[in-house]
């Protein structure tokens, strides 16, 4: 897990013209809740929220929220969404969620497959159908990537979310044991290249969804 310094402002007021007057004015309209806070509205620097996300991963870094109104009061945060035009990429809006370190969290890591499996060396295909998989973690415990070692995945092996055990106390949540990573035939196996192509269309429509929200 990263953790990145961000500083905000706080804001008096919401709704799309005031989203609009701070985008043009280089700044960034964001909200912080949390399970014992009242919703905050803010507003960032867009150059030094740019900033901070190169320091780390959307959804996998922990930010030291200064925020500045009158008195500076750090908080604990994650990005819990972000919101962008999906033609200019112009940051929309930013939903930071407020975390306490000894309390467990979910989020989604990605999944990295390790070394070259004897099925692709006899002509096969790897699939990977799940590219990311959530976990149930405390913040400073979530790992940064969940790699597999497909080496010896034959033509027609699979590696299940049951198959996959991480180090410390972290779990992975899933009620289903789902196909994760795929070994198949060099003819397509239709009903995994269905599964696969699900996914990804669901993965798209929920950033779809993300990026039509309103305006706080």
């Amino acid at each position: 897990m990263d953790f990145v310094e961000l500083k905000a402002n706080i804001r008096k007021t919401s709704g799309s013209g005031v989203a609009r007057t701070l985008r043009s004015a280089g700044k960034v309209p964001a909200v912080l809740y949390g399970p014992s806070i009242d919703p905050i509205l803010l507003s960032l620097d867009v150059k030094e929220f740019e900033t901070s996300l190169k320091k780390g991963k959307v959804g996998l870094s922990i930010y030291n929220l200064a925020i500045q109104n009158g008195n500076t009061t750090n908080r604990s945060v994650m990005i819990k969404e972000l919101q962008t035009d999906p033609i200019t990429r112009m940051f929309l809006h930013v939903d930071f969620y407020e975390i306490t370190m000894d309390r467990k969290i979910k989020v989604h890591v990605p999944v990295i497959p390790i070394g070259k499996s004897k099925g692709v060396e006899l002509g096969g295909i790897l699939q990977v159908i799940r590219r990311e998989i959530e976990v149930f973690c405390l913040p400073n415990e979530a790992p940064k990537t969940i790699e597999i070692d497909i080496t010896d995945l034959d033509i027609g092996d699979s590696v299940h979310i049951e198959d996959i055990s991480l180090d410390g106390d972290v779990e992975i949540p899933a009620e289903v044991n789902f196909t994760v990573i795929t070994v198949i035939g060099a003819r397509v196996d239709e009903e995994l290249e269905e599964e696969a192509e699900e996914v990804e269309e669901e993965e798209a429509e929920e950033g779809d969804a993300s990026e039509s929200k309103g305006d706080e």
